[in-house]
C-alpha cells in the first residue's frame, strides 16, 4: 500500500522518442496518444517493468484513465489496455468500453476457471469528442466508477478480484489485445495504476476534472518553452485544428478550437465552444457608458429578464408594479426594444427564463392576490404557433419574490422564493422537480426562510450549491442568509453568513477563482438602537476557499440599500454593477461600475446616475454591448451603451 502510481503510459514512450504507431495529438488544449492500429505489439512492454519487487497484481487498486473517446458504432468495442499472458491467449486484466457502457474484465483461477468475469457499468456516456478523466477502484468484491469526479457507481460482484493474480511473463498492451480488432482509436492522455488505494481524494481536488491528473507522461505535460533557433522540439504534436474562411459560421463544442478567418476585417477568430474570440485584434476595453433608450414601462418595474429565443430574437421582460396594466414583453427591433405581449401580472416582483428540452418558459413571481382574492404565480409556455406566451400552470405562493431554475442530473428544478404569509415572513420557501410524465412542475422540497428576496444556483465541478438571500425575520434584518448543497437527492445546508437585509446573491468565476457577493440593503433590529443611516451599508465579496471548503469573505463595498448585482466582461476586462436605491434621503442615488483590478480587488470606475435602482442586465447584440437598469420608483428604465476602445 506505500507504492506509488504506476505509470503506465510513460512505459511506451522511449528516452529517445515514442514507440511506433504512437502519434501525440493536441485537442482543446489538451494533449493525448493516439495509438496506429498496424502494429499492436509495439505497443507493449513487460508487465515486470511495473512490477519489480513482486510478480502479482494488486490485490487492491485504483486504474485512472484519461481519454477522449470518438464516436463508435452501437456494438462495436474498443480496448484502453489489456494485461495478456504470453504463453496464452487469455487475458489477465482489461479495460473496453462501448458506445455507452465501460467493461472492467479480470481471470480469476480460483473461481471461474478459464472464464472471464465481466463488471459492467451502464449509461456511461464517453463518445462525446470531450475528455473524461475514469477512477475505477477495485476492492475483493467491490468495484467503484467515477466518471469526472461525480457521483460513484458501484458494483458487488460475486466473484471477488484474485488476491494472488501471478504476472509471469505477461505483458501490457495499449489499446489492444495483441490484435488488431478492438483497436483504440481516441486519443489517450493518462493511464496510472495505483496499488492498495481509491485514488478518488487525490485526483478529485483540481477545478477542471475532466483533465485531473495524477501522472502524466512528459511529452502530454504543458507546451514546452519557445526552442532556441538550432533546436526543435523533441516531440511534435498535431492538433485537429482547421481555419474555415468566409461568413460567420457556427461555434458550438463541436468547432471548439477551431479557427475562422474574416477576410473581409482581417480578423482571425478561435471558437472557444460558445463564441469567436479573436486572436489579431486588440482587446476591448470599456471606456465609457452612454445612455442609449429611455424604455418606457407600464409602470415601476421591480425586475428585468433579458433572454434570447433561438430563431426569434432578443427579448427584455420587466416585473411590473402594478394591475392594470400587468407586466410587458419587449422584442429588440432595429437596435431598440419595441413593445412585444403584455401580461396581466399581480405586483410581479421578477421573471425567470428557461427551458426544459425543446420546451421554452417564462415564470413570474406574483406579489399579490388577483381579483378574486387568489395568491399564486404562473409559468408561462412559448407557443411556436401564435410566437406568444401563453399560461401553462399556476402554482400556489406567498408573496413570491423570485424565481429560479436549474438542472441537476438531467432533472429540472424550479425554486420560488416566499416572502411572508400575511405577518409571518418565517416561511417555507419551496423547490419544484419537473415530471416528465405529466408535464407540470411537482413539488420536491421545502426550505425554511425569512423574508426571502432571492435564489442563486451554482456549480462548483460535480457539486450543485442553491443560496438564499433571506432579508428579514420580524425584528431585524441582521440575520443568516444560507448556501445549500445538493447531497443524496436533496438540499442540506452547506454554510450560514450573516447578511443585513440580503435581496441578492451574485456568483461569478474570474479565471479560476469562485466568488459569491451579496447585495446588503439595510441595517434594522428592533432591539437595538437605530443607527445614523439604515441604508449606507457595506456589501460583500466572498470567495471560495478549497482548502477551507467555505467561502470566506474577501471584499467589502460601501452601498446604498444595495438589492442587486451584476456581473459583466468587457475583453480581459471584469466587471461588477451594483444597483444602489436609496441613500435614506432620496431615491436619485449613483449605481457603480467596480472593475477587477486583481490584487486590489474591485475598485469604483463608473458612477451612474440612477433612481430607485432595483435591477441591472448586461446584455450583448451585433452591435455591441448594453447594460439594462429598472426603475422601482418611476415608469422608465434605461438601456446604457458600453462605449469600448
Amino acid at each position: 500500500t506505500d507504492l506509488g502510481p504506476l505509470d503506465i503510459l510513460s512505459e511506451v514512450v522511449h528516452a529517445g522518442g515514442l514507440a511506433r504507431g504512437m502519434r501525440v495529438f493536441q485537442v482543446q488544449g489538451v494533449r493525448g496518444f493516439q495509438l496506429a492500429a498496424s502494429q499492436p505489439r509495439t505497443l507493449s512492454f513487460p508487465a515486470s517493468r511495473l512490477f519489480i519487487h513482486c510478480d502479482c497484481f494488486p490485490e487492491e487498486f485504483s486504474i485512472i484513465v484519461t481519454l477522449r473517446v470518438l464516436s463508435i458504432p452501437a456494438k462495436r468495442n474498443e480496448y484502453v489496455f489489456t494485461l495478456m499472458a504470453e504463453e496464452s491467449p487469455g487475458m489477465l486484466v482489461g479495460l473496453r468500453y462501448a458506445s455507452n457502457k465501460l467493461h472492467f474484465l479480470f481471470w480469476s483461477q480460483e473461481h471461474t476457471a478459464s472464464w472471464q468475469t465481466h463488471v459492467t457499468f451502464p449509461n456511461i456516456s464517453l463518445s462525446d469528442n470531450q475528455w473524461h478523466t475514469l477512477i475505477l477502484a477495485v476492492s475483493g468484491k467491490s468495484f467503484s466508477l467515477t466518471v469526472d469526479c461525480s457521483t460513484p457507481k458501484d458494483k458487488v460482484m460475486e466473484t471477488p478480484f484474485p488476491a494472488s493474480l501471478s504476472v509471469k511473463r505477461a505483458s501490457f498492451y495499449l489499446g489492444n489485445r495483441r490484435r488488431r480488432k478492438g483497436m483504440f482509436t481516441g486519443l489517450l492522455r493518462q493511464l496510472v495504476l495505483l496499488p492498495g488505494a481509491d485514488a478518488t481524494p487525490r485526483i478529485c481536488t483540481a477545478m477542471n476534472f475532466k483533465v485531473a491528473t495524477l501522472s502524466v507522461p512528459t511529452v502530454l505535460q504543458d507546451l514546452p518553452a519557445k526552442p532556441a533557433s538550432n533546436e526543435v522540439l523533441k516531440y511534435p504534436y498535431e492538433t485537429d485544428t482547421k481555419v474555415t474562411l468566409g461568413s460567420r459560421p457556427p461555434c458550438t463544442k463541436q468547432e471548439k478550437a477551431q479557427l475562422w478567418f474574416n477576410a473581409s476585417q482581417r480578423g482571425l477568430y478561435l471558437c472557444n465552444g460558445t463564441a469567436w474570440i479573436s486572436l489579431l485584434e486588440v482587446k476591448k476595453r470599456l471606456d465609457y457608458v452612454e445612455e442609449y433608450q429611455n424604455l418606457a414601462t407600464n409602470s415601476e418595474t421591480m425586475d428585468v429578464e433579458v433572454f434570447t429565443i433561438p430563431k426569434v430574437g432578443l427579448f427584455a421582460a420587466t416585473a411590473n408594479r402594478y394591475t392594470p396594466p400587468g407586466s410587458a414583453i419587449y422584442k429588440w427591433t432595429d437596435g431598440k426594444f419595441v413593445p412585444y405581449q403584455n401580461i396581466p401580472t399581480y405586483q410581479a416582483q421578477s421573471w425567470k427564463y428557461f427551458t426544459i428540452g425543446k420546451k421554452i418558459f417564462l415564470a413570474v413571481a406574483n406579489f399579490e392576490q388577483n381579483d378574486r382574492g387568489q395568491e399564486f404565480s404562473v409559468i408561462y409556455k412559448w407557443s411556436r404557433r401564435k410566437e406568444k406566451f401563453i399560461a401553462y400552470q399556476r402554482i400556489t405562493t406567498h408573496s413570491a419574490r423570485d424565481w429560479e431554475a436549474f438542472v441537476i442530473e438531467g432533472e429540472a428544478f424550479l425554486a420560488v422564493v416566499n416572502h411572508r404569509e400575511g405577518n409571518n415572513h418565517n416561511i417555507d420557501s419551496v423547490i419544484y422537480r419537473w415530471n416528465p410524465r405529466t408535464g407540470l412542475f411537482e413539488t420536491n422540497q421545502t426550505i425554511p426562510t425569512s423574508g426571502a428576496y432571492d435564489w442563486e444556483f451554482f456549480t462548483i465541478g460535480p457539486y450543485s450549491f442553491l443560496a438564499v438571500a433571506n432579508t428579514f425575520n420580524g425584528t431585524s434584518t441582521k440575520i443568516y442568509s444560507h448556501i445549500y448543497i445538493w447531497l443524496s437527492g436533496s438540499f442540506q445546508l452547506f454554510q450560514s453568513i450573516l447578511t443585513f437585509g440580503a435581496a441578492d446573491w451574485e456568483v461569478f468565476r474570474i479565471r479560476d477563482r469562485v466568488f459569491l457577493a451579496v447585495a446588503n440593503s439595510h441595517s434594522y433590529d428592533s432591539g437595538m438602537p437605530a443607527p445614523s443611516n439604515f441604508y449606507a451599508i457595506k456589501s460583500s465579496i466572498y470567495e471560495l476557499n478549497i482548502t477551507a471548503q467555505m467561502f470566506v469573505k474577501f471584499q467589502d463595498l460601501l452601498t446604498y440599500s444595495a438589492l442587486d448585482w451584476e456581473f459583466f466582461s468587457v475583453g480581459d476586462d471584469s466587471f461588477l454593477v451594483v444597483a444602489n436605491s436609496f441613500d435614506g434621503f432620496t431615491f436619485s442615488v449613483n449605481s457603480i461600475i467596480y472593475r477587477w483590478q486583481g490584487y486590489e480587488g474591485f475598485v469604483a470606475a463608473h458612477h451612474l446616475p440612477t433612481v430607485g435602482c432595483r435591477d441591472w442586465e448586461a446584455f450583448h447584440t451585433a452591435e455591441g454591448s448594453y447594460l439594462l437598469y429598472s426603475s422601482a420608483k418611476e415608469p422608465l428604465s434605461k438601456v446604457l451603451k458600453l462605449k469600448t476602445t
